[in-house]
């Protein structure tokens, strides 16, 4: 996938001098605006809290589920399955757990700390109002968001 200006956009962020948060929400409000999205999460995940932690969100409004644990949601199987989950109808799948209300599309795209047995240290999360929001290119771009992120969670650890 060639470098897009988001990609560079993202790397400019992660290596800016400011708090994680205001970084994370930076993070989430580029990458919604990219895709014309309605929302973007950042999430951290804690595996010796079992938790996964809302650290910025971008559009509608806040998450339903500000934490909530690694086992619940079309989240755990990203985790688990260390994939990317992309529910091009929520509706249809037992495992999604409510975002809003009007959501119709969700993917979750897992951040891996590479050479640690590429285990899970993030998602991003994407939601739309719109059925099979998330097409093979969008979903390929939201994996290289996610790669290019990698730092951003490393740092924390």
């Amino acid at each position: 996938m060639p470098d897009s200006e988001l990609l560079h956009k993202l790397r400019d962020i992660t290596a800016e001098n400011s708090d994680r948060a205001t970084r994370a929400k930076r993070i989430a409000d580029a990458i919604r605006k990219e895709g014309s999205w309605r929302w973007v999460g950042i999430y951290d995940v804690d595996f010796q809290r079992g938790l996964v932690v809302n650290i910025a969100w971008s559009g509608y409004s806040a998450p339903s589920h500000p934490a909530f644990p690694i086992t619940q949601g079309l989240t755990a199987r990203a985790i688990a399955g260390i994939r990317t989950i992309n529910a091009g109808n929520v509706a249809d799948d037992s495992g999604y757990m409510t975002t809003f209300d009007s959501t119709r599309a969700e993917i979750i795209v897992p951040v891996l700390a590479h050479g640690h047995g590429d285990r899970v240290i993030g998602t991003l999360d994407v939601e739309s109002e719109h059925l099979n929001a998330f097409d093979a290119d969008a979903q390929a771009l939201l994996e290289e968001c996610a790669r290019v992120l990698e730092e951003f969670w490393a740092e924390a650890r």
